[in-house]
Order: C-alpha cells, then structure tokens, then sequence
C-alpha cells in the first residue's frame, strides 16, 4: 500500500509538528535551556531533516501545519494580557520605550539594508533583508508590499530571532543589564516573537515589555519602510 494518501494528511503534519516541539522543548530543559538548543531552532531542523528524509515538498507540509499558522496571530495578540498587568510601568516608561523602539527598527533595518549593498547583493535581497527584525507574519506582510521574497523573509526572521537568543545573556552580563524590563524590551525589539519567549524566561514583567517591543518594532517598520524604500535608488552602483 502506498503512503502517499498519509503523507498528504493535514492531520500527520500537524500532529508531529506538535510532537516534534514538544520533543525540542524537553531538549531545551535537560540542556538548562541552552539557547544554541532553543526549541525553535531544534523543531526546525527536525522538520527540515524529515521532509528531506520522506521526499514532501514544503506546500504539502505546510497544507496541514497552516492552522498553527494561522495561531501564530492570536497568540501574539494574547500577549497583551502580562502588558496588561504591568500597565502602570509602561505608562510611566512610554515615551523612552516609543523613542528606543523607533531607534531599535529603524538601526536593524537600515543596517541590513547596508550590509547587504556592501555585500553586493541586489535590490530584492536588500528589500528582503530590511524586515528582518520583525516578528514572521509582519515581516511576510511587508515583504510582499515591497516587492521581496515573503518565503526568505520569514526564514531570515527565524535567524534573526535565533542570533538575538543566543548572544543576548551574553550581551546582558557584558553589560551588567539586571533589570527585567530592560532585558524583555532588548530582546523584543531585536529577537521579535523568539526573544519574547525567551524573554518569559526571566521573569512576566521582561515577557511583557518583549511583546510591547515587538508589536511596537513591527507597526513602526511597515509603517517607514514603505516610504524608506526610494531611498535605494541613491545608492551607487
């Protein structure tokens, strides 16, 4: 009997997406939550190894596992519940956070933007590195007003998120930065929906200014990079 009819079930996929998670997740604790083991990273190297083991195109994959997909924009939304219980600290906080996350977006987008010319990539790379910082479905949503490659964005978004992990405990003790909020919005502006669970790690109130940050990040880069996007056309060469 074949298996094709069961590698075409949306139910399979979903099903071992959650396992493999679950699985990377239980990697994660017995490593003492080591962020070159981040969860996200090891479910996705899973996925990647068994598509390439079985032979199934990503569409075909992506046909059942697009309801945890379509999660990812409530679950970002929930967010607003530990921003909720720590409003009266925004409120005292707000205009410094809106100011550093105006700064946050507009450095990680133009720095990519410049970084990729120095590198001599083209102008769909460039416009396709600029959304890095935000969180996936923001990123995919601007990729495709701009012209970029929605697919490769969101794959740069993953690295993004997965390098901000990885060097921010690093970052923090270099910089003796103890304070909760600080580190939750560090890693929310930098490390999108990754940093902000990771960012839950340390405490609700760092989790809290991490989904501030990331919302922030987000509404601020598809809002300038739009009209940022003539400024390519004055670049040499």
């Amino acid at each position: 009997m074949s298996a094709k009819p069961l590698l075409e079930s949306p139910l399979l996929w979903i099903t071992l997406t959650l396992a493999v998670f679950c699985l990377a997740v239980w990697i994660n604790r017995k490593a003492g939550r080591s962020p070159f083991l981040h969860p996200v990273l090891v479910s996705l190297s899973i996925i990647i190894l068994i598509l390439l083991w079985l032979e199934v195109p990503y569409q075909t994959y992506f046909s059942g596992a697009q309801f945890l997909h379509f999660m990812m924009g409530p679950a970002i939304v929930a967010l607003a519940i530990p921003l909720y219980d720590n409003r009266q600290r925004v409120r005292r906080l707000l205009l410094p956070v809106l100011s550093a996350t105006l700064t946050g977006a507009v450095t990680a987008a133009v720095s990519a933007v410049v970084i990729g010319y120095l590198s001599g990539a083209d102008r769909v790379l460039m416009l396709t590195l600029a959304p890095k910082s935000v969180t996936s479905p923001i990123a995919i949503g601007i990729a495709e007003k701009i012209g970029a490659e929605p697919s490769l964005a969101a794959g740069l978004v993953l690295i993004t998120g997965a390098l901000s992990c990885l060097f921010a405990p690093f970052v923090f003790r270099l910089l003796r930065l103890n304070d909760h909020a600080a580190r939750g919005f560090t890693l929310g502006v930098s490390g999108h929906a990754m940093g902000t669970a990771y960012a839950f790690e340390y405490s609700a109130l760092a989790g809290a200014f991490g989904g501030l940050a990331m919302g922030l990040a987000g509404a601020f880069t598809a809002f300038f990079l739009p009209v940022l996007l003539p400024l390519l056309d004055w670049l040499p060469g």
